[in-house]
């Protein structure tokens, strides 16, 4: 599915030797909290202003959007750290992330129960089934340090992925024990007698680095007047939906199935206004520390410049 979201009339390349090399990107973003900024960025008129035309395509997630990154049927998109990371040292790709996100705030993933569950601690998902989103991302590695500081070791064989809409059902039919969920699912099943476990973002994982914007080490390369726009563009969208909830609820509903209604309850999470070297090799060492990256993995050379200042 592909949304077109024009924040530019025209789609030839610009006379001004100042402005960017490319000057319609198509960008993958993924219907949910994560990927607010953009569509504020459209909103605000500040790819326009930057003489870029945004057309957004509606992803299933970043382990599928990064490929097409590869491949160049996406010049940009959202990119959550753990599989950019891990494609990256497996030799699938290689990435710069040029823009932060979203990073994770209490309550934002949690693992949750049914209504009737005799779980009532992280403990006693010893040796049960928890439904993910996505095997060997965010999710699996968030849940495995959780339980960890629980004194629980998780087999891989527990995990159960699924779609984040068909958790609820598989929660009540006893197909898992336990879901790891994020919003808007959160609140929403909450609604229907849903209990939180445990938040998987606290203690070690608090104000985890969840997800930011990336392009092919290619793409930087050949078009960085581009990049440095679209940073520029972003940075004023970032700083808004870090201050204003309401810029990020009016959003929501644009590119995602969240209504107006559930954008106005769900928790979010953080939209950082820097990208910070110290903070994404966060992800990598915890990566390391529980055997998604083998040895250390250095974050830097993925982190382009910023021009968000320029």
């Amino acid at each position: 599915m592909t949304l077109t979201a024009c924040s530019g009339s025209d789609t030839s390349s610009p006379t001004n030797s100042n402005g960017p090399e490319k000057t319609t990107l198509k960008v993958g973003v993924l219907p949910i909290p994560d990927s607010a900024p953009i569509q504020i960025a459209i909103d605000k008129g500040f790819f326009k202003q930057e003489g870029l035309s945004v057309q957004l395509s509606i992803e299933e997630g970043s382990a599928k959007a990064l490929p097409k990154v590869v491949s160049g049927s996406l010049d940009v998109s959202l990119a959550n750290y753990v599989s950019t990371f891990s494609l990256q040292q497996s030799g699938l790709g290689k990435f710069k992330i040029i823009a932060d996100s979203f990073q994770a705030a209490p309550d934002t993933f949690v693992i949750m129960v049914g209504k009737d569950s005799p779980i009532k601690t992280p403990a006693g998902l010893a040796g049960k089934k928890i439904a993910v989103n996505t095997l060997n991302n965010v999710g699996t590695l968030a849940v495995t340090q959780t339980l960890k500081v629980s004194g629980v070791t998780v087999n891989p064989s527990q995990f159960a992925p699924m779609p984040l809409p068909d958790m609820a059902a598989a929660l009540k039919n006893g197909t898992v024990d336990a879901a790891w969920m994020s919003e808007p699912f959160i609140s929403i099943n909450q609604k229907q007698g849903a209990q939180k476990l445990v938040d998987t973002m606290a203690g070690p994982t608090a104000d985890f680095p969840v997800a930011g914007w990336g392009v092919s080490e290619d793409f930087a390369a050949k078009n960085p007047k581009t990049v440095a726009a679209f940073q520029r563009a972003l940075a004023k969208a970032q700083q808004l939906a870090s201050t204003d909830r309401k810029v990020v609820e009016a959003a929501l509903p644009k590119y995602s199935k969240i209504d107006a209604a559930t954008a106005a309850v769900i928790t979010l999470g953080k939209y950082p206004t820097t990208l910070n070297e110290a903070r994404l090799q966060r992800v990598a060492d915890l990566m390391t520390e529980l055997g998604y990256l083998k040895g250390h993995f250095d974050v830097k050379p993925l982190i382009a410049t910023s021009a968000a200042a320029g």
